[in-house]
């Protein structure tokens, strides 16, 4: 049974902005501080980066294996297995975030895609959103990498990719998660999301 929570009790934990600034403007993203109010009236200062938002991409093959990339990430200073994601560009839905990505990415395109989930990789810290997206009716395109993008593209079947999960080889957030739900919807244990063209997924976005 889900749980109930009760917003009525919830509204003492909120928030409100009393002054904002922008420490740093970046390529990627920004860093701001905030002044901020609680509900006694006390003050207090957050400091955040302020992202775009994303789309990770969960590429499945007619054979049900899934695409994944081995990609060098330069702040843990490692080596990750991860799905292909990227930031959104200006005007972007999650969509075509998604369908760009696949593309320059992984040299693919998709007949047909569903949405899986949306998280938030870092609330602690940042206010980046993301959607996950599961894509099928794969077909070769031009790939087309950023300058200086390197990465290693592999085909794995779902219960391989699971026990890289359980054995604590894949600490990237986007991937653990939605390894974990595709494993349950390839088990029978949850129902698989609706899938569509992309065309119509902008016309209908995800709440």
């Amino acid at each position: 049974m889900s749980p109930r929570f009760d917003p009525g009790r919830e509204a003492s934990l909120l928030e409100s902005t009393v002054a904002s600034e922008v420490l740093f403007t970046g390529h990627f993203f920004d860093v701001a501080r905030d002044r901020i109010a609680q509900v006694d009236s006390s003050l207090h200062t957050r400091e955040y980066i302020r992202h775009p938002g994303a789309a990770a991409i969960i590429p499945i093959d007619a054979q049900g294996r899934v695409l994944i990339e081995r990609q060098y990430r330069y702040a843990p200073r490692a080596v990750f297995t991860e799905f292909p994601a990227g930031k959104r560009d200006p005007g972007e839905s999650t969509i075509d975030t998604a369908v760009r990505e696949l593309a320059e990415e992984t040299g693919h395109c998709a007949a047909e895609w569903a949405f899986l989930t949306r998280i938030y990789p870092a609330i602690g810290f940042a206010d980046e959103r993301m959607d996950i997206w599961i894509c099928r009716g794969l077909e070769p395109v031009e790939q087309r990498l950023d300058s200086g993008e390197r990465l290693q593209l592999h085909w794995l079947e779902v219960e391989a990719l699971l026990a890289l999960c359980l054995t604590h080889q894949i600490p990237d957030v986007k991937t653990h998660i939605g390894t974990l739900w595709l494993a349950q919807m390839y088990r029978g244990q949850i129902p698989w999301p609706r899938f569509q063209p992309a065309q119509a997924w902008r016309e209908h976005p995800p709440a």
